[in-house]
């Protein structure tokens, strides 16, 4: 295990921490509140990703015949390390990605221990054999998993591949995104004092073109799990596809939270808020569409702005923190250029494109919301991926479903009724892969995942254990 997890120099292959093949620049990780150096990791090429392959092929089948309750008890194990550091994996991730301290202790380290604990029971109670007439049909581990993973919550996306790959028998090889990389080596350092098998899991930094392609491309791969932007993930599929190489992708959302005429407005308004501006706008499933009856619309707006004013923005480490910064200066510039041509599309309410006062180093993005948005608009249907919120007014019950339905993507969504009944019939007509009713908490162990252009195949619990198994029927 490091002490220090901000400086990393070694790749973790085959149970080892070892040196990259080839002296290359190493990967520079920015600090998100500054702009400065905040540490870095190596940057790795196909001979890493070769090394990493033929690890994980090596343990593929020994693994794969681990008893389920020996996998599960590994995750513990696992667990257990990781949570002994969680403030100081927090911190890291918070100056990495601009979540605040506070949150990033219960969602950037919190739920990835959560969903380690989810896999575990999960692998204990899994259906691995099924009788079916004169067949038994078992369940086993795919084989070798490529999980590559985003930067905006680098620790839990990755925990939601790696936890369900080991608990189905699977191997790994892990590649993190460059601008957030950091808590992949804290994972590597925690499976490492686990003491799980070498091979198992193997982590090797770097570029998408260095990496990320030499991983999705090899026939040595089963399985590519990715998590990322939607032209990215179809680029891995297709990769992918030249070996009939099984993926899994959960990509882009631009979810709507529709609030019903009968909804306690307050409640669903100021919760939707806190939905679309969690980790400053930083998450694929984030309610970026607020679907509100259009003669409730100004209502609304007062609501929303005064939500608005309570998210104090500032250093991610500063206790009274609500909104950090954007984890890098191309992500400023682009939310920036979303913001500035929404602005001549649509009533500004709230924030807008100019550096916040008083915080003039880091990415910052002041918390902005645009009303009388039209739904066809790129406020609409692009995903910005930083604080903006539209509010999209509806004239019945039949548009506002329809509404959040056209869109591209299908991940996410929220609706909110006082009749729950209602809100149910409601939540089963939008072509999402999750929908939350008046504000029901996240489960980390029901099934993540989207439809349309937001991906397929399910992270978490016992359905992100069978997306990394093979089926097999046996005749006796």
């Amino acid at each position: 295990m490091h002490d220090d997890l901000r400086e990393r120099g070694r790749f973790f292959i085959d149970g080892r921490w070892t040196a990259p093949l080839v002296s290359a620049p190493a990967v520079e990780v920015t600090d998100s509140s500054s702009g400065g150096r905040l540490g870095s990791v190596p940057a790795g090429g196909a001979g890493d990703v070769d090394r990493a392959l033929a690890a994980a092929q090596g343990a593929a089948d020994e693994w794969r015949r681990t008893d389920p309750g020996e996998r599960a008890s590994a995750l513990e194990a696992v667990r257990e390390r990781l949570a002994a550091r969680l403030d100081e994996i927090a911190q890291v991730i918070s100056l990495e990605v601009g979540t605040p301290a506070n949150i990033s202790k219960k969602v950037q380290v919190g739920l990835p221990l959560a969903t380690l604990q989810g896999f575990a029971d999960s692998a204990r109670s899994f259906e691995w054999d099924r009788p079916v007439g004169n067949s038994v049909v078992t369940r086993e581990g795919a084989g070798v998993v490529a999980a590559i993973t985003p930067w905006n919550y680098p620790l839990h996306q990755l925990v939601g591949k790696v936890g369900g790959a080991l608990a189905a028998g699977s191997t790994v090889v892990a590649k993190p995104a460059s601008d957030a990389p950091l808590a992949a080596f804290a994972l590597a350092d925690a499976i490492e004092a686990a003491g799980l098998p070498a091979g198992v899991f193997n982590l090797v930094s770097g570029g998408g073109a260095a990496v990320g392609e030499p991983l999705a491309s090899d026939p040595r791969v089963d399985l590519v799990s990715f998590t990322g932007s939607t032209s990215v993930g179809a680029h891995i599929a297709a990769l992918a596809a030249a070996n009939v190489t099984r993926t899994s992708l959960e990509l882009g959302g631009k979810s709507a939270s529709i609030v019903l005429d009968d909804a306690d407005l307050e409640r669903a308004v100021r919760s939707s808020v806190g939905n679309a501006f969690l980790n400053s706008g930083q998450t694929c499933s984030a309610w970026t569409r607020l679907v509100v009856p259009r003669a409730l619309q100004d209502r609304v707006i007062e609501i929303a702005a005064a939500s608005v004013e309570r998210l104090r923005l500032g250093h991610p480490l500063q206790e009274s923190t609500r909104l950090g910064p954007l984890v890098s200066a191309a992500q400023q510039r682009s939310v920036r250029a979303h913001i500035d041509r929404g602005a001549g599309i649509a009533r500004l309410i709230a924030g807008g494109s100019a550096q916040p006062a008083g915080l003039e180093t880091g990415f910052y993005v002041a918390p902005t919301i645009f009303a009388d948005v039209d739904n066809s608009s790129p406020l609409g249907q692009e995903e910005i991926f930083g604080p903006v919120l539209s509010i999209i007014p509806f004239d019945s019950e039949e548009q506002a479903v329809a509404i959040a339905n056209d869109s591209p993507y299908g991940l996410a969504g929220g609706v909110w009724s006082g009749d729950p009944e209602r809100a149910l019939a409601v939540a089963r007509r939008i072509r999402t892969g999750q929908v939350d009713i008046n504000g029901a908490a996240f489960n980390p162990v029901a099934p993540f995942g989207g439809v349309k252009s937001s991906g397929y195949g399910r992270e978490f619990g016992e359905y992100g254990i069978e997306e990394f198994t093979v089926t097999k029927a046996i005749q006796r």
